[in-house]
């Protein structure tokens, strides 16, 4: 083929002048023709070594990242878990002497005095919460799931009672958009907390809204699975920040706003990755909020 030797074609007779010009010319036809057939070949044969060796060398880095990541978020877990740990120490000691200041000195102190030992103990419970929801998140990579059937809306109307009763004059429904129960298998420890956080966030950002809707359900997703979901009348907000929600320390409000960790959407997160699931939001600014999520079956 061209200047390339591809094969070679061997024609013997035992008659002298036995080929003729048209034999010649036939065989050349011949060698032409396989020489395309077999140039081909191992064109394509080359070409199936250079993407099986492309292949392999994606699949190794994609090993390492994937190592190098885990490495990362293993020494991420081990940092906030240490961090988190040492910190509740000091925290209980000044929770502690700021109770005593309180109950024994708080009539030797001036309106002003007391209003900078609430706010200490305000941040003593904001940071008590932090540390909390760090040691949780740091403690779930290594937790054993169980494998049990948990009614979703058993846990969310328990939930939704428990924050009714710290502010019975808010006007607020919970409604379950399903039958009586709403049935999912899993942890029910580690499913209670995501039920938790997403009702609760669902109640903390409706604060501003005439009446605090809550509303819980599920149905069929486009691949069978079932597809579960928590909606709010709350503020919203905008899709552009959506791919903050999730991460730890994110938050799309200011703590002035509304209050909270910015770790719960994180932790829910990796407690449905955990069980195989996978959970993402929809919302619009003033339109509420809707987070979806799926478990494996």
């Amino acid at each position: 083929m061209g200047r390339d030797t591809v094969g070679v074609i061997a024609v013997v007779s035992r008659e002298a002048a036995y080929f003729t010009q048209d034999d010649q010319y036939a065989l050349e036809l011949l060698a032409e023709s396989l020489g395309t057939v077999l140039q081909h070949r191992r064109d394509a044969e080359q070409r199936e070594a250079s993407d099986r060796a492309h292949r392999a060398e994606l699949e190794e880095r994609v090993r390492e990242r994937t190592e190098q990541l885990q490495a990362a978020n293993a020494e991420l877990e081990a940092f906030s878990y240490s961090i988190a740990h040492d910190l509740r120490s000091p925290l209980t000691s000044i929770d502690g002497f700021s109770r005593v200041l309180a109950e024994r000195y708080a009539d030797q102190l001036d309106e002003e005095g007391r209003h900078y030992l609430q706010r200490i103990q305000a941040g003593v419970r904001q940071m008590s919460e932090l540390t909390d929801a760090m040691l949780s998140l740091a403690h779930l990579s290594g937790v054993s799931l169980k494998d049990e059937p948990v009614d979703l809306a058993g846990l969310a109307y328990g939930v939704f009672a428990q924050l009714r009763e710290r502010e019975p004059e808010r006007a607020a429904t919970a409604t379950l958009e399903a039958p009586s129960r709403l049935w999912a298998r899993g942890d029910p420890r580690l499913l209670q907390q995501v039920v938790a956080n997403l009702v609760g966030n669902a109640w903390k950002f409706s604060a501003r809204s005439p009446r605090t809707e809550v509303r819980l359900g599920s149905f069929a997703g486009t691949g069978g699975e079932t597809v579960y979901y928590v909606a709010d009348s709350g503020v919203g907000f905008d899709m552009a920040h959506a791919s903050r929600l999730f991460g730890a320390f994110q938050r799309l409000h200011s703590p002035s706003e509304f209050d909270g960790t910015g770790i719960g959407l994180a932790l829910v997160q990796k407690i449905v990755n955990r069980h195989g699931g996978r959970i993402w939001a929809e919302s619009a600014p003033g339109e509420g909020a809707t987070f979806y999520f799926t478990l494996a079956s």
